[in-house]
């Protein structure tokens, strides 16, 4: 067995991994339409429609406006451009007062700053709502890089968007692992990046083993730090675990 490897750098995906995204987007779906069973449709087209931004062919306000219009029209509900607008603004507004952090996200990002571990902020998110996020939830503090796919142009899992919060926390990618709760974009994008793979799986997902090649697995952020100092060496291995 070789000598474990090295990192001085930690990139985390943040909605999901650190912000319970999904129960304050889908409470403001739920205000939107007065259900929840479109849930996974709103998810498809807010793909669809986030990937445009990411290119670079809609800006971020233009992309939540067409993309509430589109899923609308899709549900057969057909309105104005000026309603829409009125019902996405509802929409954003609750869904923005619904943020929440993990309870498991401030400990452990204190105990990876203690360790003297440089920290990246990786999101696919389409533009500077996402720094709003960060601000809003005490967050930006921990974090010397913030890499958005919608400023840099592209998205994970694409080697790119992870080179370059490499190259803005000046670490090898063989020096930085990556953390997310999505085990295709973030933890097989990472591994195929260079970086070295966390998969962070809070619903306990099975997955085909095959899939978890160099992928290592927790269930929450309790579990990162004592992954780290077990499995690579960091800047500073001797401090307190968070409890």
């Amino acid at each position: 067995m070789g000598n474990p490897p090295k990192i001085t750098a930690v990139c985390l995906d943040i909605d999901d991994t650190l912000v319970d995204f999904t129960s304050a987007a889908r409470s403001a779906l739920f205000t939107l339409i007065g259900r929840d069973d479109m849930w996974p449709a709103w998810q498809h087209t807010t793909d669809e429609y986030v990937a445009r931004a990411v290119a670079g062919e809609l800006d971020q306000r233009t992309m939540r406006l067409q993309r509430t219009k589109a899923f609308l029209t899709d549900m057969g509900v057909l309105l104005d451009d000026e309603t829409v607008e009125v019902l996405e603004d509802r929409r954003q507004i609750e869904m923005s007062s619904g943020w929440q952090l993990f309870a498991d996200a401030l400990p452990c990002l204190d105990w990876m700053r203690a360790a003297g571990l440089k920290l990246a902020a990786v999101t696919n998110a389409s533009g500077s709502a996402q720094r709003d996020k960060l601000a809003v939830l005490g967050l930006t503090r921990f974090f010397d890089a913030v890499v958005i796919a919608g400023e840099v142009g592209v998205a994970k899992p694409e080697p790119a968007i992870f080179h370059t919060a490499c190259q803005e926390l000046q670490v090898k990618p063989a020096s930085a692992v990556h953390v997310g709760d999505r085990l295709d974009l973030d933890a097989i994008g990472a591994r195929d990046a260079g970086l070295h793979a966390i998969w962070l799986n809070r619903e306990d997902e099975q997955v085909d083993g095959g899939a978890l090649d160099d992928v290592q697995v927790i269930t929450d952020l309790t579990e990162l730090p004592s992954l780290l100092v077990s499995e690579y060496v960091t800047p500073t291995a001797t401090v307190p675990q968070p409890r």
